[in-house]
């Protein structure tokens, strides 16, 4: 950064997202006594803050977040009487908050989060008329001040991944229109306050993965206001609000691994917005209430490890849009409702350790996204349905159930060994089971009869063979052994043999360093992107890290995902020589090259918005729905593809990342991504989780409407970055809060 900086006249200095060469903060910003704003986001700053800064009385707005700064917060801020908002999160500042908050009585946005910072939330900050207190991903200890719920301006308290405790202020949202309250992962601990939603404002309430104990407050079934509630991971008791089963605005319910009891009412029928319902791990009991046909945008719903008794509702065949049904671990009688076939996005089945009966339905043959079926620990009688084998599956259990037959040919390999295991009628190889000499002389000799004729066509075939391989046609035979080494993840209506036959020079539609990518029409009308890598040689491999290529990550992470807002991967193949990726095609190409060519004009602002939600769900569903959890590492314009109708999916996951599951977060090695630009995902430069790519892309980063060169938090309101004014007042950002 030049240490010039211009006349003490400059009341304005916005430097943000410069690749400026590593250095510390230059003090000649001392001099510049008028200055009112200072903006030096991701200006890769080094070493410590001055203590400077502080003497420049006229500063209302102090940004020098997602930098390499460290050390201690200089206690010369509290010199900045004129102070509004202060952000420096994503730094690596340490030490204590030992500022003299008490004289900033101006401040109302200050946002220290994903720092080192150690110690106990100072009181007199707390006391401050603040809007916006963002502290989360720190290593603060201690309890929270009671003065904060003294505020009457606090609308956003973010305090998750620290090491609190302690009881929250009884009146915490009494006094204020509390509207945000995430403190997950911490230790708090005693009763949910009762006035959250005191000023029926409160929107997200976040509170997973602590030890609060006690009943649901009633008050929070009369908070319509309501969207995100997430008491996982508690010890709460008793019943839940009945108002607070039908929440008309939330789309996530999470009241998992707690000691709720009681029925779940037949209110649940008016959360018409629900997407995600989590009740497992509970105490819950009765029948599963059947009002689902009103919950048609439900796509989880997870209620194992409870008691509920009685039928599966009917009224789940009706929600075309389920990937994961759970209801395992209960004591659910009766068969399986027809109808399931509607099921088209189902994605998993889990319904084992009940008490179902009744026949497996063949019907379940035809959800061709179905790749998780455990339906063991039930009383399911009849035979195995052949329709299964239809199906792509990484997970079957059909054990310890009361099963006959014939294992279907598909299934009966040692692989599935204990997918059947439990079942005394079954016959296959695999168990041992076939028939045996017990049918007799009779049946000794008609075998013995059968053996001898086979043994004689069988000569005669070895011979015909014989001379027929022999005068085969090679390029024939070449294709036969390149056909063994496709692996396919859908049901597919073409030949993997007519995707070679088609790549030539004259459907070349890409090409790169690594590979070339060809536009494939098959001969059912289909059209297929067909991606072409080259093989790796000895040489170069030696000189890789050892991290997984390229398309062995796109083939782990694209072959198990199922999401109308992630790029289908039909089939791959390996050859050694060359690698083979086949996806569907989309029409209208990449983000990237409809912005900065002669189609931009194409996208209108509304087009543009839809494709940044588009963008968004898919990301999303990678976060929080994927288990494990998956980060992209590489999201940006150019890897989200549109298809004819502009629907944006996100594509390329060759860096991609799985995310271990615990208290931790996974460390990476390398910064992944393109080069010139660094992943949303590690702007952080920090534990790479999702919760950066969300950030990231809701700042203002989006690839569907920003500048390849520069991210600008205001491309959405066609702002210059500069344009702030009275905006300020409050948060540009909407960071992930789980």
């Amino acid at each position: 950064m030049p240490s010039f900086l211009g006349t003490s006249r400059a009341q304005r200095l916005e430097l943000a997202y410069n690749p400026w060469t590593p250095s510390d903060l230059p003090s000649e910003f001392s001099n510049l006594t008028n200055l009112e704003y200072l903006w030096l986001s991701d200006c890769k700053l080094t070493g410590p803050i001055p203590e400077s800064l502080g003497r420049l009385p006229r500063l209302w707005n102090l940004d020098l977040s997602v930098n390499q700064l460290t050390g201690p917060i200089p206690s010369s801020l509290a010199w900045l009487k004129s102070a509004i908002q202060i952000e420096l999160f994503n730094n690596s500042l340490s030490g204590e908050l030992s500022l003299a908050f008490s004289n900033m009585t101006n401040l109302r946005l200050m946002d220290v989060s994903t720092n080192q910072l150690t110690g106990a939330i100072p009181d007199d900050l707390c006391s401050l008329p603040l809007q916006s207190l963002n502290l989360f991903e720190n290593h603060f200890e201690g309890t929270l001040p009671e003065s904060i719920a003294l505020s009457e301006n606090l609308q956003e308290l973010m305090l998750f991944n620290n090491k609190l405790n302690g009881s929250l202020p009884s009146d915490l949202g009494k006094n204020s229109r509390l509207q945000s309250l995430d403190v997950s992962y911490n230790q708090f601990s005693g009763p949910i306050p009762e006035n959250l939603c005191a000023h029926g404002e409160l929107e997200e309430l976040v509170l997973i993965y602590n030890n609060f104990s006690g009943t649901i407050p009633p008050s929070l079934g009369k908070c319509e206001s309501l969207y995100r509630i997430r008491l996982k991971h508690n010890q709460l008791s008793g019943t839940v609000p009945e108002g607070l089963w039908g929440s008309p605005r939330a789309y996530l319910l999470e009241l998992a691994e707690n000691s709720l009891v009681g029925n779940v009412p037949d209110a649940l029928s008016g959360a018409h917005n629900l997407s995600v319902l989590d009740i497992s791990r509970n105490l819950f009991s009765g029948p599963v209430p059947d009002v689902f046909v009103s919950l048609t945008k439900l796509v989880e719903f997870h209620g194992s490890h409870n008691n509920f008794s009685g039928q599966i509702p009917r009224s789940l065949v009706q929600l075309s849009r389920l990937s994961t049904l759970d209801l395992s671990d209960n004591a659910l009688s009766g068969e399986i409702p027809e109808g399931i076939k509607g099921w088209r996005m189902l994605n998993e089945l889990d319904l084992d350790n009940n008490k179902l009966s009744g026949e497996i339905l063949a019907e379940i043959g035809s959800l061709t996204v179905l790749n998780y079926l455990d339906l063991s620990g039930n009383y399911f009688s009849g035979k195995i349905p052949d329709e299964l084998q239809n199906l792509k599956l990484n997970l079957l259990n059909l054990s310890n159930n009361q099963l006959f037959g014939d294992i279907p040919s598909m299934y009966d390999k040692q692989v599935y060994k204990d997918s059947f295991v439990g079942n005394p009628g079954l016959c296959g190889d695999l168990l041992g089971l076939c028939p045996t000499r017990s049918d007799g002389r009779k049946s000794k000799s008609l075998w013995m009869l059968s053996v001898i004729f086979v043994l004689a066509v069988l000569v005669l075939v070895v011979g015909i063979s014989w001379f027929y391989y022999k005068y085969k046609n090679i390029k024939k035979a070449r294709k036969g052994a390149a056909m063994s080494k496709w692996r396919s993840f859908h049901k597919l209506g073409f030949s993997e043999l007519e995707i070679a036959d088609c790549l030539k020079e004259d459907n070349v539609i890409g090409s790169g360093g690594s590979g070339k990518v060809y536009k494939v029409k098959l001969s059912n009308g289909e059209v297929v992107a067909v991606k072409k890598l080259r093989g790796v040689t000895k040489k170069e491999a030696s000189t890789f890290e050892p991290e997984k290529d390229g398309y062995q990550v796109e083939v782990e992470t694209l072959g198990k995902i199922r999401h109308k807002n992630i790029v289908r991967l039909w089939c791959c193949c390996n050859t050694g020589d060359c690698k083979l990726l086949v996806y569907e095609y989309m029409p209208n190409g990449s983000l990237g090259d409809m912005l900065h060519e002669s189609k931009g004009s194409l996208l209108d602002w509304r087009t543009r918005y839809k494709i940044a939600l588009d963008a968004a769900e898919g990301l999303s569903y990678l976060h929080h729905d994927c288990v494990p959890a998956i980060v992209h590492r590489d999201v940006k314009s150019n890897n989200i593809l549109l298809d004819g109708e502009f629907g944006a999916k996100v594509a390329d996951f060759g860096v991609a990342k799985i995310v271990k599951v615990g208290n931790g977060e996974e460390q990476m090695s390398v910064i992944a991504g393109s080069y010139g630009y660094i992943a949303p995902g590690l702007i952080r430069l920090y534990s790479s989780s999702e919760r950066e790519e969300r950030h990231i892309q809701l700042r203002g980063s989006h690839p569907g409407v920003g500048d390849r060169k520069a991210p600008n938090r205001s491309c959405f309101r066609g702002e210059k970055p500069g344009d702030m004014g009275q905006r300020h007042l409050k948060p540009e950002r909407d960071r992930r809060r789980d």
